[in-house]
């Protein structure tokens, strides 16, 4: 059985973020979906989170190709979730980084060195891309 694995904030989910979940999901047979903390969006995107980390992990748990939801570190550089969980894909957005070269250091540092990448394609970016506009104009789903 293959397992993909993909990170995100998901603060408001919208059509995008779906979309991100079918297209990983067509790469193996599960799907591990890690939802930032409220930590992680603080010192990442320096901000507040717009929902708070439980009503995410509950609504990114409520879409139908998630098989698994898990929280991730309070940490954003600790990558502990790539040590611990067992997957044989990363699935990354298409903007979403770091680049691939770093990515690959990175899991070659926590014996991952033979997962998968796989950059997914955009949908609708101008319209859907919560990073670029802060999430204002994303439609909650």
């Amino acid at each position: 059985m293959k397992t993909v694995l993909v990170f995100g904030s998901f603060d408001l989910l919208h059509q995008g973020h779906r979309d991100f979940f079918r297209q990983a999901k067509a790469l193996g047979d599960r799907l591990i979906v890690v939802v930032a903390s409220d930590e992680t969006i603080r010192a990442e995107k320096q901000r507040q989170p717009r929902q708070p980390q439980d009503e995410r992990l509950t609504t990114v748990q409520e879409i139908a190709e998630v098989d698994q939801v898990l929280l991730g570190d309070d940490e954003p550089t600790s990558y502990r979730r790539l040590s611990e969980t067992d997957f044989d894909v990363l699935a990354l957005g298409y903007d979403q980084p770091p680049g691939e070269v770093a990515v690959r250091r990175l899991l070659a540092s926590v014996g991952k060195a033979d997962v998968t990448i796989v950059r997914l394609k955009p949908f609708e970016p101008d319209r859907f891309k919560s990073s670029s506009s802060g999430g204002k104009g994303a439609t909650e789903v």
